[in-house]
């Protein structure tokens, strides 16, 4: 039976399997998070060209985030050593950034996390880099609107298996596999906790979605099928058959009426080209 706990600012929040549901301080807590994850997203945009590393981003990211007032959450997070990950072409997520070399045609997902007063802002894009083929433009695109379509089932009183059967709908749709073994999350002052958003789930199952609500929608989506194979490094997730993977991310909030997005972006870089 899903649990709920109402806290406010005062209270030592647990991982402990409820789901949380926050007031309007938390709500501005996590608006001034989100944005500066949006604007970090943003401001990456020029600089994703070919011939740029992912350390080099990572660099920026770092830098961005601290200069915010924030710091990375990633950093250290279960021995994590770095300030966002860095997804290329057939890579799902948790991609390490390091030496690798974008190159003309890739396709990058990059996520961040910036801890911001206590709070969690988490979103990733996705970037093209030089002249991208346009069955790799095509999972981008339709990637976003499986972001797009899932938040549009978040709304009090809705189920939360609704938003993973829309995104599962609208991927297979277009004979794409979605992931299942990496889903969305609770957030706020914890970086992940309950409940799991399901990427690909049955409308009308999972806890009612109740105002106050924190949590991400983070779609994973592949060109082929759904398959995963995990790399010897304990962190980098890749497609099974090595066709190309697309993911998008954004942290929302349930209201009275439906949902707030926390970390859109302020310059309308929702998705590529940009």
């Amino acid at each position: 039976m899903t649990q709920y706990q109402v806290v406010d600012d005062s209270d030592t929040v647990l991982r402990d399997g409820t789901i949380k549901l926050h007031g309007p301080a938390a709500f501005e807590g996590m608006r001034k998070a989100g944005r500066l994850a949006a604007e970090i997203l943003d401001a990456l945009v020029p600089f994703v060209q070919p011939g740029v590393t992912t350390g080099q981003i990572d660099d920026l990211v770092r830098q961005m985030t601290l200069d915010g007032g924030a710091v990375p959450a990633t950093l250290g997070y279960r021995g994590y050593a770095h300030s966002c990950c860095t997804s290329i072409n057939n890579v799902i997520c948790h991609g390490i950034p390091g030496d690798k070399v974008l190159r003309d045609g890739d396709i990058v997902n990059i996520d961040v996390t910036p801890l911001l007063d206590g709070w969690h802002g988490d979103s990733s894009r996705m970037y093209l880099v030089g002249d991208v083929p346009l069955k790799a433009r095509r999972l981008v695109d339709v990637t976003y609107e499986c972001l797009m379509i899932g938040i549009a089932e978040a709304r009090p009183g809705a189920r939360l298996g609704n938003i993973g059967a829309a995104i599962q709908n609208h991927a297979e749709r277009h004979r794409y596999g979605v992931v299942r073994e990496f889903c969305g999350h609770g957030l706020g002052r914890l970086f992940h906790d309950a409940p799991e958003v399901i990427h690909a789930a049955r409308a009308g199952t999972g806890p009612e979605l109740r105002p106050g609500m924190f949590f991400t929608i983070e779609p994973m989506i592949n060109l082929g099928k759904a398959g995963v194979k995990m790399l010897d490094d304990g962190w980098t997730a890749v497609t099974r058959d090595r066709s190309l993977s697309a993911q998008f991310e954004h942290s929302i909030g349930i209201t009275e009426t439906g949902c707030e997005i926390f970390t859109i972006s302020p310059k309308g870089l929702h998705k590529p080209p940009y």
